[in-house]
């Protein structure tokens, strides 16, 4: 099959997938059936093993890297958690404005913005429902302290050396410091309910999970936040095919370096 042929076949398989996963809304997708979409799915990846192996004349080779390829370019819908399940929440920010007052930027805190926003308000719906501990970074911290008034909030800072310089954390490092402050705990780490932007999600709970914290998921039936802010300090966060590109590099990055750790 040459490309434009697959081109077309993989557009008319992959439109009812696209059609389940778009929705900001994290379904229960480990008490879906197959459907339309679970054969719209299978037959997009025959599609794609076909192309690539002719293309790499290694049947094998895209065997082994097809489901990644539709993994992670394709499967948008995070692993979800009922929300009776959850015993604390971790929210994970997503962009940010340009300091009001301007200043050096990197001795100077960005200002949260309305993604945040947002995303606090998520967090404060989520709390409404079910009163657990919340792990937010800073960002969504301040709306949820400011706005909400809302007490167990425990706010993931960035790091700020002696000489003023701001370092702010990756999606790994908040993982990483919500899991050593559940590790000291006597009933264990328990399950993190997952609150990231629309497009981030998933990715955030792949982190969280890879982390430590392995049953961590989305609460089901939570809407999370999906507009863009055109003025972000982070350019990546601006637009959603930029921020694609973006997610979908570090969860490669992240495949590798699960991939190269299994070599060693």
């Amino acid at each position: 099959m040459d490309r434009r042929t697959f081109a077309a076949t993989a557009v008319a398989a992959l439109a009812p997938v696209l059609a389940s996963a778009a929705p900001a809304e994290a379904k229960d997708v480990t008490s879906s059936g197959p459907g339309h979409a679970d054969r719209g799915a299978a037959r997009l990846q025959r599609e794609m093993r076909a192309d690539l192996s002719a293309a790499l004349d290694d049947a094998d080779a895209a065997r082994a890297v097809v489901p990644s390829i539709y993994d992670i370019g394709f499967t948008w819908e995070p692993p979800t958690v009922p929300l009776a399940s959850i015993d604390f929440l971790v929210a994970y920010s997503f962009g940010n404005r340009a300091p009001a007052g301007g200043g050096d930027p990197a001795k100077v805190l960005y200002e949260p913005g309305p993604v945040n926003e947002a995303l606090a308000d998520t967090v404060a719906r989520i709390r409404a429902k079910r009163s657990v501990p919340v792990y937010a970074q800073w960002e969504i911290a301040h709306f949820l302290t400011t706005k909400y008034r809302l007490s167990g909030v425990t706010s993931i800072e960035p790091v700020i050396a002696a000489d003023g310089t701001i370092t702010y954390l990756s999606t790994y490092g908040v993982a990483a410091q919500v899991l050593a402050d559940r590790g000291k705990l006597p009933g264990g780490i328990g399950t993190a309910g997952v609150v990231g932007f629309r497009d981030h999600v998933k990715r955030c709970v792949e982190t969280t999970r890879l982390a430590g914290m392995t049953t961590a998921a989305a609460p089901v039936g939570v809407t999370m936040p999906g507009t863009y802010d055109a003025q972000s300090g982070q350019a990546w966060t601006r637009r959603r095919d930029l921020y694609l590109v973006h997610d979908m590099s570090a969860q490669w990055q992240m495949l590798e370096q699960r991939l190269l750790a299994g070599e060693s």
